[in-house]
């Protein structure tokens, strides 16, 4: 096997399939990179068993050549090593050999490298995906839904099942939803490309949050595949796989309140930044907690208070407070969190009393829901 190839695409290459790469796995083959050469260009493939990220680096491209071919084959190299090389090679243009024995000559300028390799045949075969459940959706939208869901699931393994996020088909809707049993997001979006049926999958957590810095930030449409076992994310050079968490993910739709007592309309941004200065004072604290009261005459008092270090009060007026005036305390960081997803503004928070679960969403939209339970505060 001979090739050259451009230096700085090869490097980009690495650092999407590196993102799968864990050296804490028990298969040792693992910890390498694996590379498919032909004429037509270079795979490499990453994983860790959980998450597979396998792109592809095109012979040609707008008229470009970007890899020479003399001789096609794969390898196997250390991912860690074989990374670390490439970026710090002296010139753009490599030159990579594979002579017997899996012996792996990297010259590039002045400057030769000798590696040893593995056989590729000894590397995990790619799962075999039909492409029977599958629909699109543009890249930006799928990091906007990851965003606004996965900072929710849990991060104990005591249920596995949590610390993924249950996405369902039905009704030409996606629905993805996370929670921790403490808090949830969900995120409803119509498509049109949705295929037949109902079925749901639970998506490792970390898995949507290293898909998220792999796409990027155009309206270029994804595929999704799911099976049983596997999800797909295919994009123009890079498949994405990733194992599915098993076990029955809990019935969330009856957590969510049916009727309000309090319903207060306010600004995102200006909460965010309330809630953040209050829990400048609760943080010292382990439950870092604070106080939120609607009161009558449109008016919000966020406070906090730690024994040790102090308190902080701050008013805020809202455009609309229903119902019964309320005392409520919450985790800081859940409530900043839930804010965050829904982006700067105008939110409705609906809650049914001092010791129930209360909803936040956009005033704009109820795509994107939030719940949080309060903490009980003497």
């Amino acid at each position: 096997m001979k090739f050259e190839i451009k230096r700085e695409r090869l490097v980009e290459g690495l650092n999407d399939v590196m993102k799968a790469v864990s050296s804490k796995t028990t298969i040792p083959i693992l910890t390498g990179i694996k590379m498919d050469v032909s004429s037509e260009g270079m795979r490499l493939t990453g994983s860790d068993s959980d998450i597979t990220i396998q792109t592809f680096i095109p012979a040609e491209e707008d008229g470009e050549q970007i890899i020479q071919v003399t001789e096609g084959g794969s390898i196997v190299l250390q991912a860690k090593v074989f990374g670390e090389i490439i970026r710090k090679l002296p010139t753009n243009e490599v030159e990579i050999e594979i002579t017997g024995n899996f012996q792996t000559h990297i010259r590039s300028g002045k400057s030769e490298f000798h590696l040893i390799g593995l056989d590729a045949m000894d590397y995990p075969q790619l799962p075999d995906i039909q492409d029977d459940r599958l629909f699109t959706i543009p890249a930006d939208l799928l990091k906007t839904i990851n965003r606004e869901t996965v900072f929710a699931v849990s991060s104990s393994e005591t249920r596995p099942v949590l610390t993924g996020v249950h996405w369902e088909v039905k009704d030409g809707e996606l629905i993805c939803v996370a929670t921790d049993s403490h808090r949830l997001a969900r995120r409803k979006t119509k498509l049109e490309t949705l295929p037949e049926g109902e079925y749901s999958v639970v998506i490792p957590g970390k898995s949507l949050t290293e898909l998220n810095k792999i796409l990027d930030d155009t309206s270029e449409a994804v595929e999704i595949v799911m099976t049983n076992q596997q999800v797909l994310f295919k994009s123009k050079h890079i498949l994405f796989f990733s194992r599915l968490l098993e076990g029955n993910y809990p019935d969330t739709t009856r957590l969510i309140p049916a009727e309000y007592k309090t319903t207060v309309t306010v600004n995102g941004r200006s909460l965010l930044q309330a809630i953040d200065r209050a829990s400048l004072l609760a943080r010292e604290e382990r439950n870092n907690v604070v106080r939120f009261s609607a009161k009558a005459g449109n008016e919000v008092e966020v406070s906090s208070n730690s024994p040790e270090v102090g308190k902080v009060e701050e008013q805020l007026q809202a455009q609309s407070i229903e119902g019964e005036e309320l005392k409520i305390s919450f985790s800081a960081k859940f409530m900043m969190d839930a804010l965050k997803a829904i982006d700067g503004q105008d939110v409705i928070i609906q809650f049914t009393g001092a010791m129930r679960p209360f909803i936040l969403k956009s005033a704009l939209d109820d795509s994107i829901l939030q719940l949080i339970l309060p903490v009980r505060t003497y």
